[in-house]
């Protein structure tokens, strides 16, 4: 069967299937061959598989998310590194060192702590990781209630957490561990959860000398793209078949990095062509414009609805995505400012990836433990208005009360009608939460997630409405931090 390229961009924010997108698009002439009895006795992996993508943004940006994706809306970032060892200022520590603008502080520690001829290959050696134990960390990203891990298998320092053949000297198997990180990670992960996996890489780096000769050169040259980058990347793909692609670090443009033609190879021929996702990085000009999903910058939370698919990664250390010595307790966000990241995402179309930096030794710090493992126990209450929901179409933020963010699901028993779910940040004062979006019909019912199903006392108002919060004690709260509202038969 011969399929024409697709263009489908515009369906791709917040399905439920794919299945209504290929209907409209058969029915709208925009592929040939492809009936609705097709596209009902197949699966998306069929479907993504029918389709040959063309080394061209036009025909990357075309492909279809993979539903996994959206629906899985929280995930685990990994930051470990050589830049674990020093764990000083941020993962950037080599270039705040030693680049084109050092930062004083992070030179003033050198001096102060290392002997004068000591290097950043020195650090490689320290980088130990005798305390990690991958299957604890796997069961650690499972009790968080997290749906895919993104490990890093190559920051910019160059440092491989795998046994590449385009890294001699510069891994984890020959120097510092002495292990596959990145493999022992994948099985446990896989092992032992249902947890997609992937992996962030970075596309330069910083001293290498390819890279410099290139970079100088304004990009005439391409030596370090095709005896590093390109080939670690197909590498790790055939390697450990890895669920997500995140790209970073693309000071040049696509066409240096030949973006495009990895990508076709991925989503065409790749092991993982039918699953895989990507981000947005993929060279100059590629953020919040191509590839996958968006990331547009770190910490991206545009606190409205956006018209593609995007992810909001991160970090609980506010100040750094590696581990850091010099933190305080103050440097942390809160399970409150997680949650009201977690819920404003969500709300507006996103998912959202949060980061935790092990220390050199293999450890996750007993408050990134905490974190992680209070978002899954919010989670196990509350994950109904998280997994599998889709923006509201009224409204976000609520338009009254602005510590509430909403969401949807389709209701189970009805073909078009949707659950409406309230994210309440804060417990109403004297117990009574006024809500400005919804309308109530004589059918509406609201309960509160890990209430059972008692059904809160409602008031219609002209403009939305009000509902009466139970009288509990703190150890009677179905949660210890933001609640949730489940409301059925709304008039909007």
């Amino acid at each position: 069967m011969w399929i024409k390229r697709i263009s489908i961009r515009q369906f791709r924010v917040h399905s439920d299937s794919l299945i209504p997108i290929l209907l409209i698009l058969s029915s709208s002439c925009f592929c040939f061959g492809l009936t609705e009895a097709w596209i009902r006795n197949h699966s998306e992996s069929e479907f993504l598989s029918s389709i040959r993508y063309t080394p061209d943004w036009d025909s990357i940006d075309s492909r279809p998310l993979p539903t996994w994706y959206d629906s899985a809306k929280f995930g685990i970032f990994i930051h470990w590194g050589v830049f674990s060892v020093p764990s000083y200022d941020s993962e950037w520590f080599w270039w705040y060192w030693q680049g084109t603008s050092p930062k004083p502080d992070v030179v003033s520690f050198m001096a102060g702590n290392y002997p004068p001829d000591w290097t950043y290959a020195d650090f490689a050696s320290q980088f130990t990781a005798e305390m990690y134990d991958p299957n604890h960390w796997a069961d650690l990203f499972k009790a968080s209630g997290a749906k895919y891990v993104v490990l890093t298998s190559k920051h910019h320092e160059g440092f491989a957490n795998w046994p590449t053949k385009y890294s001699f000297n510069w891994n984890s198997m020959a120097v510092g561990p002495k292990r596959d990180l990145v493999g022992e990670l994948a099985s446990a992960v896989r092992n032992r959860t249902d947890i997609k996996f992937g992996l962030y890489h970075s596309m330069f780096e910083w001293f290498n000398p390819l890279w410099k000769e290139d970079s100088s050169s304004k990009f005439a040259t391409n030596y370090f793209v095709h005896g590093k980058t390109l080939p670690e990347l197909y590498e790790i793909v055939n390697m450990y078949k890895p669920d997500i692609i995140w790209s970073d670090g693309d000071p040049a443009p696509s066409w240096y990095w030949n973006s495009t033609v990895f990508l076709a190879w991925l989503y065409n021929d790749s092991p993982v062509k039918d699953t895989v996702v990507v981000n947005d990085r993929w060279g100059n000009g590629c953020g919040c414009k191509h590839g996958g999903y968006y990331t547009c910058a770190d910490r991206y939370n545009p606190g409205h609805l956006v018209n593609h698919k995007w992810e909001n990664c991160l970090t609980i250390d506010k100040y750094s995505w590696g581990f850091r010595r010099n933190s305080n307790i103050e440097d942390f966000l809160s399970i409150e400012d997680l949650l009201s990241q977690l819920a404003s995402t969500v709300s507006c179309g996103g998912n959202m990836l949060l980061n935790v930096g092990p220390t050199h030794d293999g450890r996750i710090i007993p408050v990134f433990e905490e974190r992680l493992r209070q978002i899954g126990q919010w989670l196990a209450v509350n994950g109904e208005a998280i997994y599998s929901t889709v923006p509201w179409k009224i409204a976000q933020n609520d338009t009254l009360a602005s510590n509430v963010w909403y969401t949807a699901k389709k209701n189970a028993e009805s073909e078009t009608g949707y659950d409406i779910y309230a994210i309440v940040l804060s417990w109403p004062e004297d117990n009574v939460l006024v809500l400005g979006a919804p309308l109530a019909t004589s059918s509406t019912s609201v309960t509160m997630l890990g209430y059972g199903d008692q059904t809160l006392q409602l008031q219609k108002g002209v403009n939305g409405i009000r509902v009466k919060f139970p009288h509990l004690s703190i150890d009677k709260l179905p949660c210890k931090w933001a609640w949730v509202l489940k409301m059925v038969n709304l008039g909007n």
